[in-house]
């Protein structure tokens, strides 16, 4: 039980933690279509934290052209387009076992008949981006051929199918220098001079975050997400971590998170298995991250729990703050922690998260709340000031910051409030 505690546990961490709101037409397996041959200088492609869908969590390499259609058709009619969702990305499985005989990938005809370019164009036809994968070693992850050694050539076929975004992966890579590595694929990526995100998907072996700004948009931390919301899984010769597992790495690393380079902390599990509750706080800790959101569930018959999370746009928006400062945890009593995020406009998320196997009930006094932040110079004293609370689950007013604040919270949910200066 959570009375004084959570107080307490705020003014004593003062010294560590603050807010301040100072800031204010290509056959496949053929030579590409001729692109033009300007390197394009790092730009702006991700402002905000990319969204999408991808399809491993679900089919892994079980696809197809007409499942993936009626995936991209659920993708529109669902409301996931609407809510702010743009990438519809290809994963592991979609090529033939063997380049051609000049050397370039080939997409599995008996999976797309139509080529690759033909089903890019449906994807952008629906008014979203494609996206595809491969690796910067000899072979993917699924035994497919990888990219290394024709990371210029896969970067034309790429621009000239219409791919908006890249997930290059990092299995069978040997010994390869991971920078050096990605750096090339970054490059080739520039030559075509076609726009491409670049997602790298090192896992986070080699601390992208120190020097994959510039290089790509996005960058794993962590290896592999899995649907358990805090039991790791084994799968032999490696360990797929846990989402709290993977929410763990990241406060160490969010100074290297903001405007077109994100920490990504791999790909959601909504909808996967998990309980409503575990699927809410996911999300909702994944937003608070300022992570990039890319969903692996089957658009097609998803619930309306999964669809209301995926698609609240009251949380999302937390998520595409234009700051892009990721939340600062404040561990607290009894498996309660708090997450702080400043957003633009001189407002903040908070996210109380309860991580235990029962229910928790939180009784805090705003006044005695002081938050520092030494990362980004910020400051927070709501004793100098009243703040508005909404609840971005309920979508409703919880008053204000004057007196105290009374709730419970479900084990392995969170309650999540937007604070507006009066």
């Amino acid at each position: 039980m959570i009375t004084k505690h959570l107080a307490a546990g705020c003014l004593a961490l003062a010294g560590i933690l603050t807010i301040n709101f100072k800031t204010s037409a290509q056959t496949d397996g053929a030579a590409p279509v001729a692109v033009a041959k300007v390197k394009l200088e790092t730009g702006n492609l991700a402002p905000t934290p990319p969204m999408g869908w991808n399809t491993w969590n679900t089919f892994q390499t079980k696809i197809d052209e007409p499942l993936l259609k009626g995936m991209v058709d659920a993708y529109v009619s669902s409301g996931m387009k609407d809510a702010g969702y743009r990438y519809f990305v290809l994963d592991d499985g979609w090529m033939m076992m063997e380049r051609d005989t000049k050397g370039y990938l080939v997409a599995d005809p008996k999976k797309f008949p139509n080529g690759m370019k033909a089903f890019a164009d449906y994807v952008h036809n629906k008014g979203l981006k494609f996206g595809i994968y491969n690796c910067a070693g000899n072979k993917t992850c699924a035994g497919y051929p990888g990219s290394r050694g024709h990371e210029y050539q896969d970067a034309r076929l790429y621009a000239s199918w219409g791919v908006d975004f890249l997930k290059y992966d990092w299995c069978n890579t040997d010994s390869l220098n991971a920078r050096e590595a990605y750096i090339t694929m970054s490059s080739a990526l520039k030559e075509t001079g076609r726009p491409i995100v670049f997602s790298l998907c090192e896992w986070g072996n080699h601390k992208p975050w120190l020097w994959a700004k510039g290089v790509g948009e996005l960058y794993r931390t962590t290896g592999d997400i899995t649907a358990n919301f805090s039991q790791d899984k084994h799968m032999g010769t490696w360990t797929a971590s846990s989402v709290m597992t993977i929410l763990d790495k990241q406060p160490a690393i969010r100074q290297y998170n903001g405007p077109n380079h994100w920490n990504d902390a791999d790909m959601l599990e909504v909808g996967n298995g998990m309980s409503y509750a575990e699927d809410k706080a996911h999300f909702s800790m994944w937003c608070m991250l300022s992570a990039p959101l890319a969903a692996g569930n089957d658009l097609r018959n998803m619930s309306e729990q999964t669809k209301s999370i995926l698609t609240n746009k009251e949380v999302v928006a937390i998520d595409q703050d234009v700051l892009g400062i990721a939340a600062y945890k404040i561990p607290m009593a009894d498996s309660v922690e708090v997450w702080v995020k400043p957003l633009k406009n001189n407002e903040v998320a908070v996210c109380f998260l309860n991580r235990s196997n029962h229910a928790q009930k939180l009784n805090i006094k705003w006044g005695d709340l002081t938050v520092e932040d030494k990362t980004t110079g910020l400051n927070l004293k709501l004793a100098n000031g009243t703040y508005t609370l909404r609840d971005l689950w309920l979508k409703k007013s919880s008053g204000t910051t004057k007196g105290n604040f009374k709730q419970d919270i479900a084990s392995h949910d969170v309650l999540m409030l937007k604070m507006v200066k009066q």
